[in-house]
């Protein structure tokens, strides 16, 4: 009899965000643990997650986690379709029922002993069904969008866009009007930031009820929708059945300004070690540099237009910077990052750089292909996809290389690093931190302390 049993939900389509449907699920699969008797330990709930699509789901890996730890001991959904829509993942769960000595997966209509030949064999049926099903169904969405898109049709389900009625064709006045005073306000040099705040300050919301962020206001005024044109797979296809807030040239005017920013902002000057890497205890944002008004260095948790912390957290940047300093050169020279860098197979970076620079070409060619008309739109997809899958795994072993590659010369050795350390440029030094550090959390500060306390400190290591 199971122990501690977890309830695993999903849903592949959510676009009001409402919940309604796992909660349905999970409130079936309560009833049938409770008739069978399984204690609930955890809830695993992918709301608006596909399983068929093979992106990430993260309450499915923390539910192997779960598995392979021995926190649960047995998995209770409401049809096995919901765990599994690839063979291949299913073959993977099994795996992980194995190692864990777990035999118990149980649904609404019945029971899967994955730890049985037969309870096996009907998991495989019932996925490769699945996956069959959901591959015919994507094929003709595939074609009914790309249908609508060379006849101009607005794009189907979710949200309304800002700036139109329901039905996507007619303007909705106001709206409209506040997208043509943005657009023209930036044309003339005005930040998007400042946009983004004077509409969150006047409660512009989105049609999803939510005030604007800096990126999306971005995204949607660099749409060519707005200038009533259809785009499809990010290319313009058509034009389109609605009536247009902006015109087209404005369209490629406000695009070419964001893409003048994206640039002008790739490479910044860096004067904080460790931008990107701290996190808020409080709400888990990213920490941002932000000085005080003295010019003191420091990390806070930013609120307002483009930030998403809770805006309760901040932290001096010399002690906590010297701190994590310090933390990396001892990190350097204890046995087990040696002993983790010694396992480790990178593989050859020049063969890997060389089949990256293939495949690249290799896209563009397949991309010119299609603009000639000498390949299909659906010979061009099934090519890309296999390319572009060969091309991420490709970077994500240089990546590997790379930050390994910048602590190779001293593990071991810290003391020659920290004699070292001082000279090193920041960029340097960056680089070895994001060798061996994931992530730094900093809790809340301790009432009335003023000096800093290391105890706020959490570093996670990558090796």
């Amino acid at each position: 009899m199971p122990k501690a049993a977890g309830i695993y939900a999903r849903i592949s389509n959510d676009p009001e965000d409402d919940r309604l449907g796992v909660t349905r699920q999970v409130a079936d699969c309560e009833q049938l643990a409770e008739s069978l008797g399984w204690p609930v330990a955890d809830r695993f709930i992918d709301d608006d997650r596909s399983a068929w699509s093979g992106k990430p789901r993260p309450e499915y890996r923390r539910m192997l986690d779960g598995l392979r730890e021995g926190r649960i001991d047995a998995v209770v959904t409401y049809h096995p379709d919901r765990l599994h829509r690839r063979p291949i993942e299913l073959e993977e769960f099994v795996e992980v029922c194995k190692r864990a000595a777990v035999d118990d997966v149980a649904y609404v209509g019945g029971t899967l002993p994955v730890g049985q030949d037969d309870g096996l064999l009907v998991a495989r049926i019932l996925a490769a069904v699945a996956s069959d099903s959901s591959a015919k169904t994507a094929k003709r969405i595939r074609r009914k969008n790309d249908e609508r898109a060379l006849a101009g049709l607005p794009v189907g389900g979710g949200f309304r866009p800002f700036g139109y009625r329901d039905d996507r064709l007619r303007l909705d006045p106001a709206e409209a009007a506040l997208i043509r005073d943005a657009a023209a306000r930036i044309l003339a040099g005005e930040s998007v930031r400042a946009i983004a705040t004077e509409w969150g300050a006047t409660g512009v919301l989105s049609p999803a009820g939510k005030p604007f962020s800096i990126q999306t206001l971005r995204r949607m005024l660099a749409s060519p929708r707005l200038s009533g044109q259809r785009e499809h797979r990010g290319e313009v296809v058509a034009k389109g059945a609605w009536e247009a807030i902006l015109a087209p040239e404005q369209t490629a005017a406000l695009q070419a300004i964001f893409a003048a920013n994206r640039h002008a902002r790739r490479r910044p000057t860096r004067r904080y070690f460790l931008t990107g890497i701290l996190r808020c205890g409080r709400c888990d944002a990213t920490l941002v540099s932000r000085p005080t008004a003295t010019g003191v260095r420091r990390y806070v948790c930013a609120t307002g237009p483009g930030f998403s912390g809770c805006g309760r957290l901040a932290i001096n940047a010399e002690p906590i910077e010297a701190f994590i300093a310090d933390a990396i050169l001892l990190r350097l020279d204890t046995p087990a990052l040696a002993a983790a860098l010694a396992t480790a197979s990178a593989g050859p970076a020049s063969a890997d750089r060389e089949a990256l620079r293939e495949d690249e070409d290799q896209l563009e060619e397949l991309a010119r292909e299609w603009a000639s008309k000498r390949i299909s739109l659906k010979e061009w997809r099934a090519a890309q996809e296999v390319i572009e899958a060969r091309i991420e795994a490709t970077r994500r072993r240089l990546s590997r290389l790379s930050r390994t590659a910048a602590i190779d010369p001293y593990v071991g050795h810290g003391s020659v690093l920290r004699a070292e350390w001082p000279e090193m440029s920041l960029n340097r030094q960056r680089s070895i931190a994001d060798a061996l550090l994931a992530r730094v959390t900093v809790r809340p500060a301790v009432p009335g302390r003023t000096t800093f306390d290391p105890a706020r400190i959490e570093p996670a290591w990558r090796v």
